[in-house]
């Protein structure tokens, strides 16, 4: 009855986490570019009271055995990279990408950082910059007078200067990539960085051969949070929690019925 306890105690934990991780799915399922996390859980070490296996005779072994798991716990909250809504804003600095890859911004501290939101503006030099201020990477600067600024599929951003017909070129939006995009470490403000588990990036052009996604003008990604699924994942986490809760009321009766034996 004591392992009783410690298990369904352990499932309640599991299961508070696991409500943590849907509240914050829900309260950013109207952030740009955000991407909703799932819970997983692995058990724990298990008492073998009967090692599976073992010699039961001189030619015969136990073919079950009898192990007694002590629980659960949250073991990830892996980050689910599939494609949210485009929503049409008509802001030609708003960009979204069509398929795989993240935007490199550099941050104050110099280090590169990763993001799919794709809401961009111009700082007072000019510069292509995200919402919190931070530059593109490679830099793409703009003249204050210029117009009709045009982001092409392939990253291609271009413009033209008044009174004249011929259309300059300002760069190109370069995309990132990872083997294990799962892997990397959010940091807030929609930005990503790498580690060792999703590997160094991998640079190149939109629409190019290293199956990155091609740019899409005017347009920002909405996040793939699916309030429906969300609500589902909380009632069964409820439900879950409210098990193991009595499971937890059920050994206190066990163990008060033991201690009355004696009376």
């Amino acid at each position: 009855m004591i392992r009783a306890l410690y298990s369904a105690a352990s499932g309640m934990t599991a299961q508070q986490t696991n409500v943590d991780n849907i509240a914050n799915n829900l309260a950013n399922a109207n952030t740009t570019g955000y991407k909703m996390r799932r819970a997983q859980f692995q058990d724990l070490l298990y008492q073998s009271l009967s090692q599976p296996g073992a010699s039961a005779g001189q030619q015969t072994v136990v073919p079950v055995g009898l192990q007694l798991g002590l629980g659960t716990r949250a073991a990830s909250n892996e980050i689910i990279f599939t494609q949210g809504n485009f929503s049409q804003t008509d802001n030609p600095l708003d960009v979204v990408i069509q398929g795989n890859g993240f935007f490199q911004v550099r941050r104050p501290t110099g280090d590169l950082a990763y993001t799919r939101a794709g809401s961009f503006q111009f700082d007072k030099n000019g510069t292509l910059v995200s919402a919190d201020g931070d530059p593109l990477e490679p830099a793409i600067n703009i003249p204050s007078t210029a117009q009709a600024v045009t982001i092409a599929p392939d990253g291609t951003v271009s413009y033209t200067q008044p009174g004249q017909t011929a259309v300059q070129q300002a760069g190109q939006i370069q995309l990132a990539q990872f083997q294990n995009p799962a892997g990397l470490n959010s940091i807030g403000h929609n930005l990503y960085q790498p580690t060792d588990a999703s590997g160094d990036p991998i640079v190149a052009n939109p629409g190019g051969q290293e199956g990155l996604g091609t740019l899409l003008q005017g347009y920002t990604e909405q996040s793939n949070v699916s309030i429906v699924q969300e609500f589902i994942n909380l009632i069964i986490a409820q439900r879950a929690y409210e098990a193991n809760s009595k499971v937890v009321k059920a050994a206190d009766e066990m163990y008060q019925q033991v201690n009355n034996l004696s009376q």
